[in-house]
């Protein structure tokens, strides 16, 4: 084959979810609210967190961060999806391409790490009690956080380095709504067996050693509980990690399906609607799951209305 036909394109297509305009318009206004709800959401957690002193503590120093990530990864890919529903040319640069997929398997990546600090934090609140304040010094917090996205950014270069090196000789349409490892993979001639087994073993790693720290730390939190005689205190318990279950169940049961399964099983048409749920409607479900199953967060959001509206009557008062 000619060497000019090992050419990176000068562009990617992506085909996205269907061709016929009024069911894309009518997906553009779905998900244009589902990403307003996701940056207001998540940008009032933030705030919130921030202002008010009995939310800083080690669970929403987490909690923020993982505001800021699901932000970031859902505008890495959101804003051009929404772009190309209203276009009749999906096209992507591959620089764009290359950026759109580090940021998203980045922050990808560092959510996993994070949602394993929340769930560590939550069994040496429960299960060790007294060491606490020693096992989530600021200190410690602040390494998780770094080592999150250290960790996300090492892992997404390699992704993206190996894929960009690909010859693309076949086409160069992207079956997906964004630039996936999958569906561009499935666009080069070339062996990408190595490629394949990366994808496999560093989302492997992460997720599955991630998701073992979760599992370990519910499973040390859950005897403990058990031992609790007051059903009281067993339900406060419980309580506290509601939030946090929830959210594990929902991020890691897309992600898993997606990236831990051999490429044989890839269906890039159903992993296109998986991908929406991680990519697109759990960013938007933080803030709701944290907000209306946490005692805590409820409270310092009442505090806060409480506070604006008396500060708003006072001005009418002295006007």
């Amino acid at each position: 084959m000619l060497e000019s036909n090992y050419t990176m394109p000068t562009e990617f297509l992506l085909v996205g979810f269907t061709d016929y305009l009024p069911l894309r318009v009518t997906l553009f206004l779905v998900f244009l609210m589902i990403y307003t709800l996701t940056v207001v959401g998540n940008m009032g957690l933030i705030i919130l967190v921030n202002i008010t002193s009995s939310l800083q503590t080690p669970m929403y120093f987490f909690l923020s961060n993982l505001s800021f990530l699901d932000i970031s990864y859902s505008s890495a890919i959101t804003p051009k999806m929404l772009v190309n529903f209203l276009t009749s040319r999906r096209s992507i640069s591959p620089s764009g391409c290359a950026l759109q997929m580090f940021f998203f398997g980045c922050f990808a990546d560092a959510e996993c790490l994070i949602l394993a600090a929340m769930a560590y934090d939550r069994y040496a609140a429960v299960c060790e009690p007294l060491r606490y304040p020693t096992l989530m010094s600021r200190r410690v917090c602040t390494c998780f956080v770094v080592l999150a996205y250290l960790s996300g950014s090492v892992t997404s270069v390699v992704h993206v380095s190996l894929t960009f090196t690909l010859p693309f000789c076949g086409s160069s349409v992207v079956n997906h709504f964004f630039c996936d490892i999958p569906p561009l993979l499935a666009l080069s001639c070339a062996d990408t067996h190595i490629n394949e087994l990366l994808l496999f073993v560093l989302c492997g790693f992460i997720q599955t050693s991630t998701f073992v720290v979760i599992s370990i730390s519910y499973f040390c939190i859950l005897i403990t509980v058990l031992g609790i005689k007051s059903s009281g205190g067993r339900s406060r318990t419980f309580s506290t990690c509601a939030s946090h279950v929830l959210a594990v169940t929902l991020f890691y049961g897309s992600l898993l399906f997606t990236y831990l399964r051999p490429a044989t099983s890839y269906s890039l048409n159903s992993d296109k609607i998986v991908a929406v749920f991680y990519t697109v409607v759990f960013p938007m479900c933080n803030p709701l799951i944290y907000s209306f199953r946490n005692k805590d967060v409820k409270n310092a959001l009442r505090k806060a209305i409480g506070t604006k509206l008396d500060f708003q009557r006072n001005e009418s008062l002295h006007h």
